[in-house]
């Protein structure tokens, strides 16, 4: 018996479906066994994955972290393990940009089993019993959140991903060079739109995340919607949640849809491990159409293969969360990866939550401040790679 040893982040949706998925694996190949250890969401977030790899054999990890992982060696490529072949089906099944995120210099750190992006939720049962209307423009989610129904998470890491499909609501794309964020009109536009909706809701908002949020409002009726936040089909799933949550595409600005920010994971193997070939074979069977499209999504996963989105049978479990929310999917924008975007992201984040959360300077001194810490965090890295 050949034992693994992993590391994944603690939700149904990141455990489960790949306890699931392994233990089948062992039934029927009996010589491979992984352990799945899980961490919470924040750390998943933040915890180094150079120092994660040397105590694991796959990894579950998030793509903003390649950069890092490609610079410290941690991390097998699996271009030099899997026939190309393999990996170009993989490449052109993917959700979205899943599978290009975890691609860095022309080595493909990790392979998409998860995808992500933030998408609406409401309780239709809600709307329905108030005659209420689901906002479809950024001008009805104000209207809708002045009556105290609008939840959102707005913690520092999901206000920074708003801030970034804001400011392409405003008309620019962030980091488009090495010397800004993004030009001070579009960020402070950007900055403005944030302060006019969290201005609104409920002091509870800044202290909760995704997996709060979709619990909050299927654990109660104080809530009818979220405009924006990464989507957990779980919460549409029989016997999951109390309360059923419907999800679907985001609100339009100015006549357009918004462009949300990618979020999603993927499976990498530790280049330190003593079993690498059995690692790849994990990773895979994972990452493979048949198990995403199968015992994967059956247990709680949200899968990266597009062919699993676009199924009826992941679409019946889950009250049609993957058909519905694609759209968001398949626009969402790809975040920089180069190594020391994470130090940006956590000093970034927190910089806008004091800035929304408690108010503590003037909107014109925010876009400064995150410029320098741009210019910073570039200090590992003298090229840029979105």
């Amino acid at each position: 018996m050949t034992e693994l040893k992993g590391i994944t982040w603690n939700h149904s949706r990141g455990f489960t479906p790949l306890q699931a998925c392994c233990q089948r694996y062992q039934d029927k190949y009996k010589n491979i066994q992984v352990e799945w250890h899980k961490r919470s969401l924040q750390a998943f977030a933040d915890f180094s994955v150079e120092d994660l790899s040397k105590q694991y054999d796959v990894l579950i990890i998030d793509h903003p972290s390649v950069g890092e992982a490609f610079h410290s060696n941690c991390f097998i490529h699996f271009n030099e393990y899997i026939n190309k072949d393999v990996l170009n089906e993989l490449a052109a099944n993917s959700t979205g940009l899943s599978y290009q995120s975890y691609t860095y210099k022309n080595a493909q750190l990790a392979l998409p089993v998860d995808a992500a992006a933030p998408a609406s939720s409401l309780r239709k049962d809600l709307f329905l019993q108030h005659n209420e209307a689901v906002p479809q423009t950024w001008e009805q989610l104000i209207a809708l959140a002045d009556k105290g129904k609008v939840a959102l998470p707005a913690i520092p890491i999901d206000m920074l991903m708003n801030f970034y499909m804001l400011c392409i609501a405003c008309g620019n794309t962030p980091f488009s060079n090495n010397k800004e964020v993004i030009d001070d009109e579009t960020g402070e536009n950007a900055l403005q739109l944030m302060a006019g909706l969290y201005s609104r809701l409920d002091e509870k908002m800044f202290h909760c995340n995704p997996i709060a949020i979709a619990e909050l409002m299927s654990l109660t009726d104080e809530y009818w919607y979220c405009p924006f936040s990464y989507g957990y089909s779980n919460y549409t799933r029989k016997n999951y949640a109390e309360k059923l949550l419907t999800y679907n595409d985001v609100v339009s600005y100015s006549g357009a849809k918004l462009c949300p920010t990618l979020g999603g994971t993927g499976i990498a193997v530790s280049a330190h491990s003593k079993h690498i070939t059995e690692a790849v074979h994990i990773a895979m069977m994972l990452a493979s159409e048949s198990i995403q499209s199968g015992l994967y999504v059956e247990h709680g996963g949200q899968p990266a293969h597009i062919k699993a989105w676009q199924s009826d049978y992941a679409n019946n479990l889950t009250n049609n969360y993957f058909i519905d929310t694609l759209p968001a999917l398949q626009r969402a924008w790809l975040r920089p990866r180069y190594h020391g975007y994470l130090q940006f992201q956590d000093e970034a984040g927190y910089v806008l939550h004091e800035h929304l959360h408690k108010q503590t300077s003037s909107s014109k001194n925010i876009m400064p401040l995150l410029n320098k810490l741009y210019r910073k965090s570039q200090a590992n890295e003298k090229s840029i790679t979105v």
